[in-house]
């Protein structure tokens, strides 16, 4: 069947861009960006991916830069949260200097949440800043990662501890590519695509709630996943041109991260992938949700529904250090004066930040799913 493209515009004050969301768009990358004027004074372009995605991808985009007129050269890195480090950093940035990139140039991002992360925190810093195309190639960049500029790596202690704020000019969505994306890591986004329908948008949820299963591309219809997409995009859109640099709102885009980045530091970044550990912070957040009265045990038993629909993990293994875990927090980027805020939900389509979370509450929940 035939669905159409869409476009979600993310408004700013000084610099707005657009999400683009059509099928088959790769091959137009090129174009697109002469349209729109981007790269025009240098036809110098870096483009970042990693190995298994620039194997399927990456003759596409370059061929479509090369038709373009762009100079383009590529700089593959390997794949995992766990290279979102300096040391790959310094390769873009090396990269950057040996193709001579200037102030004019573009950094294309191919790839997932990493690479998008690292390219934009590289074009946020080299020459003190160029202009950053975002190109995800994952579920999770799509609908999250890929829109509203933060940027980053990791710190061997914490998770995207170093960083900045850094807006694309563009991001150009084609879901086409997900037929090559393992099933576990649709599986996984799934939760940041659950995320949006508990914290802000009540007729996702009710979408996602209509599906027998979440857990694979093949379950998803294609007028669904646009449905998705669209929604993700538009949500995350408003909230950022609401709070472009997380004064207050913005933050509840964390749902599920503050206990889900401490389970993967101290994880190593091996055990859970990104969208596994969320959908993890989600059920703990959810359960001290309804510990501290803000929202009811039915409402989070259809959280849980969802997760279950998505095949996400429900449980830690046993042994796991949950002291760690809750030392771990105090090094999350929202603590305020040596609190550590919480995301949790008030209703479906709903969420606030919290300072009422003690440690021994997390540990407390965090206990219930150790098996």
């Amino acid at each position: 069947m035939s669905v159409h493209p869409a476009t979600v515009t993310v408004e700013l004050p000084n610099r707005s861009y657009n999400i683009e969301i059509a099928h088959h768009c790769l091959k137009d990358l090129g174009s697109k960006l002469v349209e729109t004027g981007l790269g025009k004074k240098s036809n110098k372009v870096l483009v970042v991916s990693n190995p298994v995605i620039y194997k399927y991808y990456g003759e596409t985009v370059n061929a479509s830069l090369s038709d373009a007129g762009f100079s383009s050269t590529s700089l593959i890195l390997p794949a995992g949260e766990r290279f979102k480090t300096a040391n790959s950093l310094q390769k873009i940035y090396d990269a950057a200097l040996n193709h001579r990139l200037e102030r004019s140039s573009l950094i294309v991002a191919l790839g997932g949440g990493v690479i998008g992360d690292m390219s934009g925190y590289a074009a946020a810093t080299w020459l003190r800043g160029i202009d950053l195309i975002q190109v995800p190639t994952t579920l999770l960049a799509m609908v999250d990662s890929a829109i509203g500029g933060k940027t980053g790596i990791n710190h061997p202690h914490g998770k995207n501890l170093i960083g900045a704020f850094h807006q694309p000019r563009l991001v150009w969505v084609d879901p086409e590519v997900l037929k090559t994306l393992p099933a576990r890591e649709f599986r996984s986004a799934m939760a940041e695509v659950i995320k949006y329908g508990v914290i802000w948008d009540r007729d996702l949820f009710e979408l996602l709630a209509n599906c027998d299963r979440l857990d694979q591309l093949r379950y998803v219809k294609p007028d669904l996943l646009q449905s998705i997409l669209y929604r993700c995009a538009k949500a995350k859109a408003e909230i950022v041109s609401k709070d472009e640099k997380e004064g207050n709102l913005r933050a509840i885009l964390n749902y599920g991260h503050t206990v889900g980045h401490a389970i993967e530091s101290v994880t190593n970044y091996r055990l859970y992938n990104h969208g596994e550990a969320v959908g993890l912070g989600m059920v703990i957040a959810g359960a001290i949700a309804v510990d501290l009265g803000l929202w009811t045990q039915q409402d989070q038993d259809q959280q849980m529904l969802l997760i279950t629909k998505a095949r996400l993990p429900q449980t830690l293994p046993s042994g796991i250090d949950l002291d760690a875990i809750a030392a771990s927090l105090s090094t999350d980027k929202k603590v305020e004066a040596g609190k550590v805020r919480f995301i949790l939900p008030t209703a479906i389509g709903s969420a606030e930040l919290s300072d009422r979370v003690t440690t021994e509450l997390v540990k407390q929940n965090l206990r219930k799913i150790v098996t």
